[in-house]
């Protein structure tokens, strides 16, 4: 390791839990930085206690760039902006008075807090924040000490082979590493919802596919960029995504001739659910995501699901199901895909939209209205015309 160059500290939280498998998500957290890192120059990725070292190899590696990327990345609870030294006082105060200069400089306060996993360290932590705290006093005689409420902490860590000196650290994305929890199929609309289940669930390790349903001519292909652009979007926490695009406007047009209006969107949901069985099934996914709210719109009743539930063979994850508008609306601002929700192009979901639809529908009748047609040629026709395409990390976002 290079002495006094700067590297990023990433540390993680939940993974440190997981006793005999941790192993396994750590490899999987390593693989991923190294393929989001490899977009902004060339790193080394290391790790040690609990803590992944990223260093710089070249002239080519971004610190700055390195930093946003590490920022979406799930699995990180925490990331710093660091410097190595020798593991002595000495050391470690002359580094601690030189980089951190600019920042103390424009402070008032500070207050040092140092870790030592290094045991056999002489000092102990106590000690390294008094001695270090005044070695600091004496450099910027304008500071105050506040252990309270402090403008800069300066952070001290006694690790293996070196010490390491850093300001605060900034939260992480947190959760689990992609694919570290399988693979499974979004269904995504276009609308606020879906991104944000998507976001959810990789956030708990899961390997996002998306599937998306156009009908043109009542959609436009303004609508499928918007699509388009939201999985591009969400590629930068959810990693690269597969997006199948169904042709569904003739089966669409088969529910009105034949089905009561009254249960249009709930038959043309659980048509929806067995493409994406099926869509799931070829790209190897265990189950569907989608972005439902109990109660939010009529076909999400209590019964509503029931009746859509009733043709799935695998689970149908919904991490919305008891959150509000505005809970998911501040998530889908966190994550900067609700501008792009938000654009005026519909998609199919709103063709044929019943005047009156059944609020609380029972399967067995909806069972029957739906049997009053063989939908299974044209469910197959429309699984083979499904196109294909991969949206990847840092990829143009076209509308």
């Amino acid at each position: 390791m290079n002495e006094k160059k700067e590297l990023i500290l990433a540390k993680y939280g939940e993974i440190a839990l997981k006793g005999l498998n941790r192993s396994t998500f750590e490899d999987i957290l390593m693989k991923n930085i190294r393929r989001r890192l490899r977009m902004v120059g060339k790193f080394s990725v290391t790790k040690a206690q609990s803590t992944i070292y990223i260093e710089g190899k070249d002239e080519t590696a971004d610190i700055d760039a390195a930093m946003e990327q590490m920022k979406r990345i799930f699995g990180i609870a925490a990331l710093c902006r660091a410097r190595a030294c020798e593991k002595n006082f000495e050391a470690i105060a002359a580094l601690a008075t030189e980089c951190l200069e600019d920042t103390l400089l424009s402070a008032r306060t500070f207050k040092v807090t140092a870790k030592r996993a290094d045991k056999a360290f002489p000092m102990k932590s106590p000690e390294i924040c008094m001695e270090l705290g005044a070695v600091l006093l004496d450099a910027y005689p304008h500071l105050e000490v506040d252990v309270h409420n402090p403008e800069v902490v300066v952070t001290v860590e006694i690790r293996d082979t070196h010490a390491y000196i850093h300001g605060e650290s900034i939260k992480g994305a947190g959760g689990l590493p992609v694919g570290s929890g399988g693979k499974a199929l979004l269904l995504l609309s276009g609308g606020i919802d879906s991104p944000v289940a998507g976001y959810r669930m990789a956030r708990r390790g899961i390997h996002i596919s998306a599937i998306h349903y156009v009908s043109p001519p009542y959609t436009s292909d303004r609508a499928q960029l918007k699509v388009e652009a939201l999985c591009q979007k969400m590629t930068a926490y959810c990693g690269n995504i597969a997006f199948f695009c169904v042709p569904f406007t003739e089966l669409q047009e088969e529910i009105k001739r034949h089905c009561p209006e009254e249960y249009f969107t709930i038959i043309m949901r659980r048509l929806m659910m067995e493409i994406a069985q099926r869509i799931a099934e070829q790209d190897k996914c265990s189950a569907l995501i989608t972005g439902e709210s109990i109660g939010q719109v009529a076909s999400q009743t209590m019964e509503g699901i029931t009746c859509t539930d009733a043709v799935s063979r695998i689970p149908v994850l919904r991490p919305l199901i008891g959150l509000d508008k505005t809970e998911i609306i501040e998530s889908a601002r966190e994550i900067d895909t609700f501008d792009i929700s938000t654009l005026p192009y519909e998609d199919c979901c709103t063709v044929f939209t019943p005047r009156h639809p059944r609020v609380r529908p029972r399967l067995a009748d909806v069972e029957a209205a739906q049997n009053q047609f063989d939908f299974t040629p044209l469910i197959e026709k429309a699984v083979a015309e499904t196109t294909m395409k991969v949206f990847k990390v840092g990829g143009e976002i076209v509308l």
